[in-house]
């Protein structure tokens, strides 16, 4: 792990308040100001359109192959393969959702919100108002207390302010939550799934609810009538099982290493937004197979420095971002994808410990401010 630099403002949630007249500006944020003018004078915020052309292009003849391939295996436990590849095909369908919901995609925030909210609903089958609303809350305070939903607490504990009422049964697994987290991962593409529903369904405004249910039910629709009109029901609920698995493993994979076991924030906190964004945020070192591999979320502290960057230009602004936290003596961490798996693993661990025990957990515990 190495510390080092970084820059931007999250497409989805709205930049830093400007400074009040008379109060005095702070030095870190003036100078994420000026790399954010030079990042803009560098082009490197700019549309990369033939790169996602063809991304889409790519995905989409593979996603057709999967299909071809289905029908000519017909009802046969051969289709287990298939599912496993599908999986893998609607994950980096979402990575490509989640770069159009951040704007990298077109410079038309229409464009970029309409191509996101077909690709989610329509073929991945979540919800984009639940994405939106889950990921910009996580984008505008990560890694903060009751105030990123990525940490709230659930099946896993991610920090060690939570309540002491757990159970006996969730004391004994909190000690090993973090060789429990990718078995646990199988099951993600389940939760994401459930929990776009009851995000449609529930109570006060949805934007575009009734269009967004449409469009799921068409998507499953479709989606399970094929698999049971070609399979047996045997096959077609374990494709499904497969499927969803790889799914939930993959995307859970790819997101767990950006934040986990990196510094907790309490929820009043006033760290500024570069300092919050970078030393929360972990890079996962690696060349264009890694981020192909991780939908660039592998340059993890670029993107929530810039999270309207397309994909193309975050290895690049990589250099001038570790350069910069460099000068401002803000911790740049980045690691190997294997190397921040076991990290990830051993923070769940002591944190689940520190649930289970009365003493608190000295890494949940850094940059308390």
């Amino acid at each position: 792990m190495t510390n080092q630099p970084s820059p931007s403002v999250p497409a989805l949630t709205m930049p830093p308040r400007p400074t009040p007249p008379r109060a005095r500006i702070n030095k870190v944020t003036s100078s994420y100001a000026d790399l954010l003018k030079s990042v803009r004078e560098a082009g490197l915020l700019r549309r990369c359109r033939r790169y996602y052309l063809l991304l889409l292009t790519i995905l989409a003849v593979v996603g057709t192959g999967i299909w071809v391939v289905f029908f000519i295996l017909g009802d046969s436990w051969l289709q287990l393969a298939v599912a496993g590849a599908s999986g893998v095909v609607f994950t980096q369908f979402a990575f490509l959702g989640h770069e159009a919901a951040h704007q990298q995609v077109f410079a038309s925030r229409s464009a970029n919100e309409w191509t996101a909210r077909l690709i989610a609903t329509l073929v991945v089958g979540m919800s984009f108002a639940y994405w939106t609303d889950k990921h910009s809350r996580h984008h505008a305070r990560p890694n903060m207390v009751n105030h990123d939903p990525d940490i709230a607490q659930g099946v896993v504990i991610f920090h060690n302010e939570v309540p002491s009422s757990r159970g006996r049964l969730g004391r004994a697994l909190g000690k090993h939550q973090g060789y429990l987290l990718f078995p646990l991962l199988l099951f993600l593409g389940w939760t994401l799934h459930i929990d776009s529903l009851k995000y449609l369904l529930r109570r006060g405004p949805v934007k575009y609810r009734w269009l967004e249910i449409a469009l799921l039910g068409l998507h499953f629709g479709a989606y399970v009538g094929l698999l049971f009109l070609v399979l047996s029901p045997a096959i077609a609920v374990t494709f499904i099982v497969v499927q969803v698995a790889v799914f939930g493993l993959y995307m859970g994979g790819s997101f767990a290493p950006n934040h986990k076991g990196m510094p907790i924030l309490s929820e009043n906190s006033r760290v500024d937004f570069l300092t919050r964004q970078v030393v929360t945020s972990r890079n996962i070192a690696g060349g264009r197979f890694v981020t192909l591999l991780m939908g660039g979320l592998n340059h993890q502290i670029e993107h929530h420095l810039f999270p309207d960057m397309p994909r193309p230009h975050l290895r690049e602004v990589r250099q001038l971002v570790k350069a910069h936290c460099d000068a401002e003596g803000i911790a740049y961490t980045e690691t190997g994808l294997l190397h921040s798996y076991a990290i990830v693993v051993r923070y769940l661990n002591t944190v689940g410990l520190a649930a289970a025990d009365p003493f608190t957990c000295p890494v949940a515990g850094e940059y308390r401010r």
